[in-house]
């Protein structure tokens, strides 16, 4: 496999030196194309370093196609996509739509891909979903070739692929990460770690020595993490639980979640206990107002984690609480 890219492996001092606002993103839910050109506008503006969208908060529309579109308006901020599933598209396309961002908005576009649910890729694409880890291996590894050195000869289980661009686009290749197994394989093959929505011990004591693991075990450096966190600009502390449980309760019925839960240590809660599904759901969210949720962000990032993706919960008002986060992450280091 190719050398990881220099820039993104970085040591744990050299990502601690970055500038605090430059570790720390914001999830894009927006209502089509023209909102989402509008919110990535309105992001950078506010200063924010790094935004990130999937595709059921882009409108249904297309990830990819849509920052192509908002790359053209704006002129610094970071994209990336968090995640994009792989299975309803061949490695060869997905490497054809990044090169076309990264024409654009040359070095601002992280793409991050994932396997998805079975649910998902059975139930909506009717595609049929078989070891999806190596799956994702190969997809990567088809994508790295291609973008990275230009040409790929690809000839393995799930994909057989030969094609040649003219010009190389280094885009970093990140994939999601749910269980162990994944953060392992994130280390071996990737440029980055995006998490789901996981309790901070569990990414702390458990996925980021998987991650390392893995990276060692083929000699490269450790790939940065990018964690999900639920953000609630609210000082409501019970109407902000009963928001995240109510989210928890759907979580814990999908495979993935209910395997991550229990090996974070909540078995308890996916087997249905009230009190340990009361203790997953004040895992999952930081709230408080804006300075009580500021020094959350920078307990989050001093346990070891490299990126933060700070997804909005509304309370009350969902455009007054975008705002005050849009504000947040743009003041991170005033």
């Amino acid at each position: 496999m190719m050398e990881q890219k220099e820039a993104l492996c970085q040591p744990a001092h050299a990502t601690e030196s970055r500038a605090l606002r430059d570790r720390v993103g914001m999830y894009i839910q927006a209502r089509d194309t023209v909102d989402t050109i509008a919110k990535i506008r309105e992001a950078e503006a506010a200063g924010v370093q790094q935004v990130w969208m999937a595709t059921e908060y882009a409108g249904r529309a297309d990830v990819l196609t849509a920052f192509a579109a908002a790359a053209a308006r704006t002129e610094r901020i970071r994209l990336g996509s968090a995640v994009i599933p792989t299975y309803p598209r061949h490695p060869l396309v997905m490497a054809q739509q990044a090169l076309a961002v990264h024409d654009v908005a040359p070095g601002r576009l992280r793409l991050g891909v994932g396997s998805s649910h079975r649910f998902y890729v059975e139930g909506i694409y009717g595609l049929q979903q078989t070891s999806p880890l190596s799956h994702l291996k190969e997809y990567l590894q088809v994508m790295r070739e291609l973008l990275w050195e230009g040409s790929v000869k690809y000839d393995g289980t799930f994909f057989h692929a030969a094609y040649t661009l003219p010009r190389t686009a280094r885009v970093p290749l990140m994939m999601s990460a749910m269980g162990l197994k994944a953060f392992r394989l994130a280390g071996e093959i990737s440029d980055g770690a995006i998490t789901s929505t996981s309790p901070l011990p569990y990414l702390r004591d458990l996925a980021l020595p998987a991650l390392r693991a893995g990276a060692e075990a083929v000699g490269h450096p450790t790939p940065p993490v990018v964690a999900l966190v639920s953000v609630a600009l609210s000082t409501n502390t019970e109407a902000v639980f009963v928001t995240i449980r109510q989210q928890v309760q759907r979580m814990i019925h999908i495979d993935a979640y209910a395997r991550m839960f229990t090996q974070a240590g909540f078995a308890k809660a996916v087997a249905g206990d009230e009190a340990d599904l009361d203790a997953l759901a004040r895992s999952l969210v930081i709230s408080g107002d804006e300075a009580t949720v500021r020094q959350h962000i920078q307990e989050w990032l001093a346990s070891g984690l490299d990126e933060l993706l700070l997804s909005l919960v509304p309370i009350v008002d969902a455009e007054s609480e975008r705002q005050q986060l849009l504000h947040l992450i743009g003041s991170l280091d005033a």
